[in-house]
């Protein structure tokens, strides 16, 4: 069954409990949405809320966060007042399961990751020329971002088995690949045809 078969099954899908049901409207509303990201802001309110009204525990709250989080990117300023009703909805429910700097963490984990690579190749080029460093620092930086993100996917899509793939992918540099994996993890239906995005 494709995933956008459930569309006509919504409310068997909001009912449900079972976490793969959260993975399945995220990825509907992300589809559905792609043009209008105020709609988007909505339905990323109301899919997370509901990880809390389902009782789910913080570890499984967190994980499906990063999944919402990842398939509903919004733009700095809604982001910015998502996080804010969020942190309102945890304090009136006295549920702090993932605290602001988590979130923010969350979604600037790339550009921290850049900028820490910015700043490990900073150091090291003042042996090789501060130009070679900054450049050096940016390429690790992505290279990280990337990586985690792919770990985050595999893990989230495929589980355990998933995250055997992560030795041989943190060997690859080329960030058009990693990129390409990134975006695989959404359309591949297995490990196999995931490993054919980089060899």
């Amino acid at each position: 069954m494709k995933l956008l078969d459930y569309r006509e099954r919504w409310a068997e899908l909001e009912n449900n409990t079972n976490p793969f049901a959260t993975v399945v409207m995220a990825h509907l509303k992300a589809k559905e949405t792609r043009k209008n990201v105020s709609q988007r802001r909505q339905w990323k309110l109301f899919i997370t809320k509901r990880l809390y009204e389902k009782g789910y525990q913080r570890q499984d709250i967190i994980n499906l966060f990063h999944f919402i989080d990842w398939v509903m990117r919004l733009p700095e300023d809604l982001e910015e007042s998502f996080l804010e009703d969020i942190d309102e909805y945890e304090e009136d429910q006295r549920m702090p399961y993932i605290n602001s700097a988590e979130r923010r963490g969350i979604r600037k984990g790339l550009e921290q990751g850049i900028q820490e690579g910015i700043e490990q190749g900073i150091e090291r080029g003042r042996e090789q020329g501060i130009q070679e460093g900054r450049q050096e620092g940016i390429q690790e930086g992505r290279q990280e971002g990337l990586v985690s993100a792919i770990e985050l996917g595999l893990e989230l899509k495929f589980g355990p088995d998933g995250l055997e793939l992560l030795p041989e992918i943190c060997l690859i540099r080329d960030l058009e690949v990693l990129s390409a994996i990134k975006e695989g993890i959404k359309k591949a239906q297995n490990i196999a045809e995931l490993r054919s995005y980089y060899q």
